[in-house]
């Protein structure tokens, strides 16, 4: 589903115009980025919870050439852990 797809079904489920649905989308996934930009956890009950993870340098293989040896710098990625719910909805 693109985002697109998702304004359509939450503008439908609500009865609220696409343009208003685009805005509130925007306005929640702005607030998770800016949350986890400072440091922070976002937790929704059952869903799942987003958080940022420190991933240390390391040492890896160009994959163009895999005898070149390339140094990976530390980077901080952000990372997903689905909830209880949402798991058992999945399976």
């Amino acid at each position: 589903m693109t985002k697109d797809e998702l304004i359509d079904v939450v503008s439908a489920k609500t009865d609220s115009s696409k343009k208003d649905t685009e805005r509130t989308i925007n306005a929640v996934l702005e607030t998770i980025t800016k949350t986890l930009v400072d440091g922070e956890k976002v937790a929704f009950t059952g869903f799942g919870t987003f958080s940022v993870n420190r991933r240390e340098a390391r040492t890896g293989v160009n994959p163009q050439h895999p005898e070149q040896k390339i140094q990976i710098p530390a980077m901080n990625v952000p990372k997903f852990k689905a909830g209880k719910s949402l798991k058992d909805a999945v399976k």
